[in-house]
Parts: C-alpha cells; structure tokens; sequence
C-alpha cells in the first residue's frame, strides 16, 4: 500500500458539500463539549462504571463491588460523572443509587460498545 493512496490529489472544491456542511456546522461551544463528553468516556475506570449503570441503577457499595475498587474510588468517578451530566441519582432513605442520566448517555455508550464489538 502506498503512502499516498488516501491522499486527495486533485484540486476540486465541490461547493454545494462545503456550503451545506458550513450551514449545519456548529459552534466552538459546542464542539468543545462534545470533546468533553468523549474524554469523560474515554476513561477505563468511567467506561466500566458506565457498563455497570447502563445494566441497572446501582449504589457506590454495589458498583464498587462489581468493579473491586473501593467506594472512594468510585465516588470520585461519579462525581465527575455527575457533574458532567452523564450519570444522576436519587436518593432513597440512606441510600444514593446511579443511573445514566438519559436517553442520550445510554444509546452513546451502547453504540461505543456495539462498534467495539464489531470490529472484534
């Protein structure tokens, strides 16, 4: 395979795709957090909390468990989780459970893994 296969060589500019992608382009806001949001996913410790909430809502003591670390260790993940938007709880008595924080979160993650799983 050459260096240079996947090198455009020519020097034709289709317009109509660049104007139609400048359209729809969004803001540097917005990028900067997308980058945010894979980097929080992009963590193995985040990525098998995730796993473990993407299964069930889970308490630290549980998902601490599942992952052999300790409650502090996980704590630490999901605050950073939940402070990102990704992962929320509730409350219930004396115990907090985690769960993904929607929709979104859960079909991001799954897909990652789908994609993962693929390529195996």
């Amino acid at each position: 395979m050459s260096k240079n296969e996947f090198v455009c060589d020519c020097n034709v500019i289709h317009q109509d795709v660049v104007d139609k992608t400048l359209k729809n382009l969004p803001d540097f806001d917005t990028f900067y957090k997308l980058a945010d949001f894979f980097k929080l996913l992009g963590d193995t410790t985040r990525a098998k909390i995730l796993f473990s909430l993407d299964q069930n809502e889970m308490c630290v003591c549980d998902i601490a468990n599942v992952l052999g670390m300790s409650k502090s260790s996980i704590s630490h993940q999901l605050g950073i989780l939940r402070r990102a938007g990704i992962v929320k709880c509730r409350k219930e008595g004396k115990e907090v459970y985690y769960m993904l924080d929607d929709d979104h979160v859960k079909r991001s993650f799954e897909l990652g893994l789908e994609h993962i799983e693929h390529k195996k």
